[in-house]
């Protein structure tokens, strides 16, 4: 297996706190060597990505090697940002993982057709939201060979 990056930076966009506060203790509960950045909506999503407003320095808000993208966010939902993600020919090789509370079918359909990697349900319990940190830690930093 190839040497691994020693550190990934992990983009998280998510409008509830609590979820957020809880993902950021997952990550150092699971011991991945990893950044977490958080932003609030879809646009603030974007706007970290494009490197523009607050984002435009590099060392502040390095590319992701990984997005964990809620759906329901304000001024731009987690569908909007994803469609805009994937269409653009740098940022569709960031793997994005829907990491959200829905459960609707139409949904799950949906994001895969727009080129999400993962869906998953958000864990009720914080002992389940580690395993499935855990498990993403391993798949998409130990397993998989992501681009650069």
């Amino acid at each position: 297996m190839k040497g691994r990056q020693t550190t990934i930076t992990i983009l998280m966009a998510d409008d509830d706190d609590d979820d957020c506060m809880l993902a950021r203790e997952a990550l150092t509960e699971s011991h991945l060597p990893n950044h977490l950045h958080i932003v609030k909506d879809g646009e603030e999503l974007m706007d970290y990505l494009y490197q523009r407003g607050r984002y435009t320095d590099a060392n502040i808000s390095p590319r992701p090697g990984l997005i964990l993208l809620d759906l329901n966010m304000p001024k731009k939902d987690g569908r909007e940002a994803l469609r805009e993600i994937k269409a653009h020919p740098q940022l569709r090789k960031i793997p994005v993982i829907v990491l959200t509370t829905s459960k609707a079918e139409e949904d799950i359909l949906r994001t895969y057709d727009l080129g999400a990697n993962s869906f998953i349900i958000k864990p009720v319990t914080f002992a389940a939201l580690v395993e499935v940190i855990k498990t993403i830690g391993k798949y998409w930093f130990e397993i998989v060979e992501l681009p650069l």
